[in-house]
């Protein structure tokens, strides 16, 4: 690996998770090298162990030295027959990255999968899962009016495609190709956009009577899944690995899980703390660590017999609902989500969306 790119992979171990967040987002590279004051390896973090922690009860200012994974593989720089151990390695243990250090512990280099094989191609066998994805699409985007005047939101273009092109294209490249649809609002638009499709994908649709709230269309789905199922709002784009937040909900034992994204709220105005009126603390312009639901699920099949058929329900009440008769948990992540269907996010994501 060159010197100066894995400068950028090291960080000290009072590094925050937040900080280690960020470094990961900037970096693209998924893993990062904690060191100790003298520049020993001490472990490796990536974006997994920062989410176990998060959901484990650990704060975005607890340290990254809590969550870091300690019994790292690793080679020193003198032992021969390097790659070939690695080719092994990576193969048996699913890493792609295997550190190289001095006699001191300290990091030197990186055996990258690349460097072994000569590809650019995951460790991780590409498969196709038969789980079905649902995409809420009966809304009237009032929020994006006057185009969803026109045209439904569904198809309100990002560049010179429909969101909903790009987000079928995103889950269909992490193995994902049956596509529900919930439909309402301008939905011959919709159908005859899914009809002429290029995608090798499998599309179906169920149509709404009436507005029936952001959770009530999926009481229509009763005869059509038998497994775990995503369902997505059709205004969000996420840059994830969907087959990974499957693998959490199933080993989780999760009724619902909701992906949750790391944002930092800045408070225009100075906050007053107080006592019984007397004035306690004063934070001026405080910024504030908190998970935004980005309106993206999945959901055990169980859950749709939760839902009343031709009435309304809003999401909001499913979840309360599930969280009674089973466990509902947060998948957090921190980049990589953009909400297009109000006006401000709609246009940020017009310079964003080539980067995810």
């Amino acid at each position: 690996m060159d010197k100066v790119k894995l400068r950028t992979l090291l960080i000290p171990s009072d590094t925050t998770l937040k900080e280690s967040m960020q470094k990961l987002n900037d970096t693209a590279e998924q893993i990062l090298f904690v060191i100790d004051e003298v520049d020993k390896l001490m472990g490796t973090v990536t974006d997994g162990d920062i989410r176990r922690g998060l959901i484990n009860g650990l704060k975005f200012s607890d340290k990254v030295e809590k969550v870091m994974f300690r019994r790292f593989i690793s080679f020193f720089n003198d032992e021969s027959g390097k790659k070939v151990k690695a080719r092994k390695i990576m193969i048996k243990e699913e890493v792609e990255r295997i550190p190289v250090l001095d006699k001191r512990g300290h990091i030197i280099d990186v055996i990258l999968w690349t460097d072994v094989f000569g590809q650019k191609e995951s460790v991780k066998q590409k498969q196709f899962y038969t789980n079905n994805v649902v995409i809420m699409a009966g809304g009237k985007g009032n929020r994006l009016d006057p185009f969803t005047k026109i045209l439904p939101k569904p198809l309100i273009p990002i560049g010179e495609r429909p969101i909903i092109e790009i987000i079928m294209e995103k889950l269909y490249k992490c193995g994902f190709h049956n596509f529900i649809y919930t439909l309402n609002y301008k939905k011959e638009y919709i159908k005859l956009f899914l009809r002429e499709n290029d995608l090798p994908c499998n599309i179906d649709w169920v149509e709404e009577d009436d507005y029936s709230g952001t959770a009530g269309g999926l009481s229509l789905l009763k005869d059509k899944v038998n497994d775990s199922f995503f369902v997505l709002n059709c205004d969000t784009i996420l840059n994830v690995d969907y087959a990974d937040i499957l693998k959490w909900h199933k080993e989780n034992n999760n009724l619902m899980t909701l992906v949750g994204c790391h944002k930092e709220i800045k408070l225009p105005y100075g906050i007053l703390e107080l006592d019984r009126g007397i004035l306690k603390k004063f934070v001026e312009k405080p910024n504030y660590d908190v998970i935004i639901n980005t309106g993206s699920y999945i959901l055990e099949p169980e859950i749709l017999q939760m839902i009343p058929s031709n009435k309304c329900m809003d999401m909001d009440s499913l979840i309360e609902n599930a969280s009674k008769n089973g466990k509902v948990s947060v998948y957090p992540i921190h980049d990589g989500w953009v909400d297009v269907g109000q006006w401000e996010e709609y246009k940020k994501s017009l310079k964003e969306i080539e980067n995810i």
